[in-house]
Formats: C-alpha cells, sequence, structure tokens
C-alpha cells in the first residue's frame, strides 16, 4: 500500500494590486501578487459576520505572461495551484520565511468592460502553464467576439 500526499490550493478572489513581472536570469517570466477572499457567516445572534484572508500568489512561463497581459487591481480570478514555502533573506540581512500559491492553472472571472456582473463565460479559460498544449487557443475567436449571456433567455 502506497501512501500519497497532495498540495492543492483553490481560490476564487480579487486581485489586490498589479502583477508584478521579472525575468529569471535563464529568460523565464515570473509575475507575483496578491489575491483577497472573503467569506461570510452569520454569528450566533443572526448577525452577518464576514473576514478577509490575504494570500501571496506566484506565476511562471506563458501563464505569467498571461497574467501580465489580462490581470490589473481588482480582477476576479479562479487560481488552481499548490503551497510552497521558500526562505529568503530581505534587504537589511534577516532571514525571512513565505509560503505562497505557485499558481498552474487560472481562469478570469471578469469580464473585460469591468468587474460588476461579470460572468465566467465572458472570457474562456487560460492555458495550463504545465501544459499549454493541452488547451491551445489556436482556431478560437477573440474574446469579444463570443456571445454574451441573456438572461432573458434562461428558461425558469
Amino acid at each position: 500500500m502506497s501512501v500519497r500526499s497532495l498540495n492543492k490550493v483553490q481560490l476564487i478572489g480579487n486581485l489586490t494590486r498589479d502583477p508584478e513581472c521579472r525575468y529569471t536570469p535563464s529568460g523565464t517570466q515570473v509575475c507575483s501578487f496578491g489575491l483577497a477572499t472573503n467569506r461570510e457567516w452569520a454569528n450566533g445572534n443572526g448577525e452577518k459576520q464576514s473576514s478577509v484572508e490575504y494570500h501571496s500568489l506566484v506565476v511562471w512561463s506563458k501563464l505569467a505572461g498571461i497574467c501580465q497581459s489580462f490581470l490589473h487591481k481588482g480582477t476576479k480570478i479562479y487560481a488552481e495551484g499548490r503551497l510552497q514555502t521558500r526562505d529568503w533573506q530581505g534587504n537589511d540581512g534577516v532571514k525571512r520565511k513565505t509560503t505562497e500559491i505557485v499558481v498552474e492553472n487560472m481562469i478570469i472571472l471578469s469580464s473585460r468592460q469591468g468587474d460588476a456582473g461579470a460572468s465566467n463565460n465572458e472570457v474562456p479559460p487560460l492555458p495550463n502553464s504545465e501544459n499549454p498544449t493541452e488547451e491551445s487557443s489556436e482556431g478560437q475567436e477573440p474574446a469579444e467576439d463570443l456571445p454574451t449571456d441573456d438572461e432573458s433567455d434562461i428558461p425558469f
């Protein structure tokens, strides 16, 4: 019997800042940005409570280029990836530790016109960064040419 492990994170939230992109010495693009997720619940008295969690996300290679082109502060996304903890040394010489989500797949949930009333059908899913040929966007029409959802067509 084998013992397996799983390190998987799935988040839906809004970017807290524009992606900051750079290149490694070998030329690989990497972007980092923050994501806020909200949680709401009712306390024992029935009063609405809420809290916000902030997450650090890192995106590599082709998916990083997509983030740089299409994401901005406030954009709602679905991000899927894994947790990674790393040590680093600050400019002040102090060793620090940070935990971040390394994004392996992402879907933009906001519309291009704005974030209000966005539908996840307005922007097609982005290619998987681990296997970009798996979900190639070649041959697809641009998102502007996709039909928009019309709620009057809903049969219920």
